[in-house]
């Protein structure tokens, strides 16, 4: 009797397990193969860029048609081409400085054309707005969730450099392309890059898989998380684990803004906190913008959201400058965390 019980125990364990690793795989491909992608899906991120701010992509039509917005590619991680757009300042003569803007989740170049407005047209900046891979007109084997994206991303940094020519640069991602910036920012960078905002990044892969899992299919993380970050791991070079913007954020020194609205329901608010108090040498603020959801605070109240970041940025100026922040040493508020 002994025995059949801890027979049948085993093969309890076993079904168990092996329908684990079949859930890991189906969620693997589920999380980062998702379709319609890249070129497929231009025209649906074309649209989404025209709902967050209308005409985005008239605007962006008419100056790539003057030759002034221009695309180009490079050989990005893992050998696979990616693409990027840029456009100069509005004034160029007068230019403030140059931003990278990162997309997020399914997205492409397109969809934060509201972003690269307000760099280049109410902020005098030159802009280098790339598709990470998977996205866009970017080759890759499946969406890498801002963890091998960052060397991409500080690829696109020395491009727009070399194009631009100037040493003030900031990285600003959204969502992936937040977390992105975040990981990015835990790695040696040219003394040029200056400054990064991070809107709505996720803590890491594993913390918003594991939300997402809960959220949408009331299943805990073990062990279909554990197989899929398995899957991977063996697949891509990376494990949910290992694509963390907390502990990259341990290693960076240079100044960060986190924004977040405070009813997303995608990437958790509590995310905001978990990123900001990681952050522990540098300067560092943050901007909560009351009732925006999921990569909707600009959209919520662009006035806001335009005058933090300005603000941001010229604090950081100040700094180089001349050593100094508006409130002495370091503005650092602590978090509002509850």
């Amino acid at each position: 009797m002994k025995r059949t019980i801890l027979g049948i125990l085993a093969l309890v364990v076993i079904m168990f397990c092996l329908n684990g690793c079949l859930a890991g795989k189906y969620m693997s491909n589920y999380a980062l193969k998702p379709t319609p992608h890249g070129v497929d899906d231009i025209e649906r991120t074309r649209h989404k860029a025209d709902s967050l701010m209308p005409g985005s992509t008239a605007w962006y039509d008419g100056l790539k048609a003057q030759g002034i917005l221009k695309d180009t590619t490079i050989v990005g991680y893992n050998n696979y081409k990616v693409h990027a757009c840029y456009v100069p300042a509005k004034d160029p003569a007068n230019a403030q400085g140059t931003a990278i803007v990162v997309h997020g989740y399914t997205d492409n170049h397109f969809v934060f054309l509201y972003l690269v407005r307000m760099y280049r047209d109410d902020f005098n900046y030159n802009v280098l707005f790339p598709d990470l891979q998977y996205h866009g007109y970017s080759e890759g084997n499946a969406a890498q969730m801002g963890w091998f994206d960052r060397f991409d991303v500080t690829s696109w940094a020395k491009v727009a450099h070399d194009i631009f020519q100037d040493d003030f640069m900031v990285v600003h991602g959204v969502s992936m392309g937040a977390a992105t910036v975040m990981m990015m920012s835990g790695d040696p960078q040219p003394e040029y890059v200056r400054a990064y905002v991070e809107d709505c990044g996720y803590s890491s892969a594993w913390d918003q898989f594991a939300f997402n899992l809960k959220d949408s299919f009331h299943l805990p993380p073990f062990p279909i998380l554990n197989s899929a970050s398995i899957v991977s791991k063996n697949r891509y070079g990376w494990s949910f684990k290992e694509a963390s913007s907390v502990k990259q954020l341990a290693n960076c020194d240079r100044p960060m803004f986190f924004i977040h609205g405070d009813a997303d329901d995608f990437v958790p608010f509590d995310h905001l906190w978990k990123n900001y108090e990681a952050k522990v040498q540098g300067y560092k603020d943050y901007y909560v913008c009351p009732g925006a959801v999921h990569a909707n605070s600009y959209a919520k109240d662009p006035a806001t959201y335009k005058a933090k970041v300005a603000e941001f940025l010229a604090n950081v100026k100040r700094f180089l400058a001349n050593g100094t922040y508006p409130n002495g040493d370091l503005p650092i508020k602590p978090s509002a965390r509850k």
